[in-house]
């Protein structure tokens, strides 16, 4: 069960910083170097969310 859990935590953080990456790609100006920065750690908690689920 809790495997489930840490799946889900780490797919809701990866979630919130597609979110993040997505907006601040659309500000534009120097807020897309956070963007890509976002993106990078979205894909790597996804990944974490996909190797954590049972």
């Amino acid at each position: 069960m809790q495997r489930r859990a840490l799946a889900g935590l780490f797919f809701a953080i990866a979630l919130a910083l597609a979110a993040i990456a997505v907006f601040s790609i659309l500000a534009g100006g120097r807020a897309i170097v956070v963007g890509i920065a976002a993106i990078g750690l979205a894909l790597w908690m996804g990944d974490l969310s996909r190797r954590a689920w049972p």
